[in-house]
């Protein structure tokens, strides 16, 4: 246990590093402070430190384990960067729908899916991470069409015009535009 403890401590800590590093470039440094701190909650922690493998997200593990994710439901809605978080009742079809995401969030969740990208894939890490894990994931994810284009864009600029490049014009386009 005391492992999984010192795992799970150190795999946090590396990526809310990270993250801050990813929101300091994109000129949204508050963000990236605040960044995950629910995952100190007890809610999160605990669950967090039982399921620890190091090698993949606890949340899985859990999920494999009980049929759903304690400390993912919890995460996901405190946590406005997650395109989860960004669900309501639909007026028109009375059913839970996806949400168009504020600007900065959006912003901060691709600062957070290149941390993560880093931290999980290690000396593996190449710019094309993060785009091909939102690329597996697409067909089945409930998030707003526009928030997903965005997103999609930001990734392809990784590839493309690499790290430098892509948070510089993402700083820029978040000191000029409020909406995507």
């Amino acid at each position: 246990m005391l492992k999984n403890l010192c795992g799970h401590l150190r795999t946090v800590r590396k990526h809310r590093q990270a993250v801050l590093c990813n929101c300091i470039r994109a000129g949204i440094p508050f963000q990236g402070f605040v960044h995950d701190l629910s995952k100190y909650s007890l809610t999160e922690f605990v669950p967090s430190v039982k399921y620890y493998q190091g090698t993949r997200s606890p949340n899985e593990q859990e999920r494999t384990e009980k049929g759903y994710s304690e400390a993912w439901m919890h995460h996901k809605g405190r946590n406005k960067h997650h395109f989860e978080y960004w669900t309501d009742y639909s007026p028109e079809t009375k059913q839970l729908e996806p949400v168009k995401m504020p600007l900065r969030y959006v912003a901060e969740m691709f600062c957070d899916r290149v941390a993560a990208s880093k931290i999980y894939n290690g000396e593996k890490y190449t710019e094309y991470e993060p785009l091909r894990y939102f690329l597996r994931g697409k067909p089945r994810r409930k998030i707003h069409p526009e928030t997903s284009r965005f997103l999609e864009i930001l990734l392809k600029m990784l590839v493309i015009k690499g790290e430098d490049f892509t948070f510089a014009w993402l700083k820029w386009y978040l000191s000029t535009h409020t909406e995507y």
